[in-house]
């Protein structure tokens, strides 16, 4: 096998470069990580929520009301065939919320499978939790957390909406990538309404143990909804200015 001249990069980065070759190839056990890391991120996207399992954590943990809910999808297939689904609630489960009592909340817990179902097992709950303890100590009003199967981004919109939500935040699993199976997303979101578009959101995005940790996520998303409460705007009208990294390490 030759060695390439730009291996000493590897320390620096999970991409695959510099990794060697035989020949015209790559070589044969840099090839097999390959092929693992596309199976992982393969069944990652195919991955189903396990909705029961995480239902059980938040009930035990948190003191919160806990709402499990669906979109108009339904099945897997489908889900990555019809994305305009996947934004809908279903009508059974908008019923449910139309059912609920809505009190003025200043926020609304979005929690959905997206394209990684495995990002949020292994994640949503550490974040949420941290989330919790620190908005409640700063008094806000927290509707109660909805679990979404089968769900896209602007499905939050009108779930945050009928809660009479301030503003919305869905935790989503992200697209995988090779060496990223279990990334999840936080999408926040001002006055939520069906109709929204993406320039209306603020994201932090590669939340998992190996990119942002749930700590250095959760310190960031404080940030951002101590900005969107007070200032009153969200996606590309609010800046991530310099002082995040004095908030951060002062939170």
């Amino acid at each position: 096998m030759q060695k390439d001249f730009w291996q000493y990069l590897q320390q620096f980065t999970p991409a695959r470069i510099a990794r060697g070759r035989a020949g015209h190839s790559i070589p044969t056990q840099e090839l097999l990580k390959f092929q693992a890391d596309h199976a992982q991120a393969r069944d990652a996207v195919h991955s189903i929520l396990d909705v029961a399992t995480l239902k059980n954590q938040f009930q035990t943990n948190l003191d919160l009301p806990i709402v499990c809910l669906r979109s108009e999808v339904e099945h897997r297939s489908q889900y990555l065939q019809r994305p305009d689904l996947g934004r809908t609630l279903h009508q059974s489960s908008r019923q449910q919320l139309q059912d609920l009592t809505a009190t003025q909340n200043d926020i609304c817990f979005v929690i959905t499978d997206g394209l990684s179902a495995k990002a949020i097992q292994e994640n949503a709950f550490e974040l949420i939790q941290s989330l919790t303890e620190k908005l409640q100590k700063m008094e806000w009003q927290i509707a109660p957390i909805c679990l979404v199967e089968q769900g896209r981004v602007a499905i939050a919109d009108e779930i945050g909406f009928l809660l009479n939500a301030e503003i919305v935040m869905v935790l989503i699993g992200e697209r995988p990538g090779l060496t990223s199976p279990n990334s999840m997303g936080a999408y926040v979101t001002l006055h939520p309404r069906v109709g929204m578009t993406d320039e209306s959101r603020n994201c932090v995005s590669n939340i998992r143990p190996e990119g942002m940790n749930t700590l250095i996520a959760s310190n960031k998303l404080l940030y951002l909804l101590t900005e969107i409460k007070t200032k009153k705007i969200s996606g590309v009208s609010l800046k991530d200015n310099e002082s995040i990294g004095f908030t951060l390490n002062s939170v």
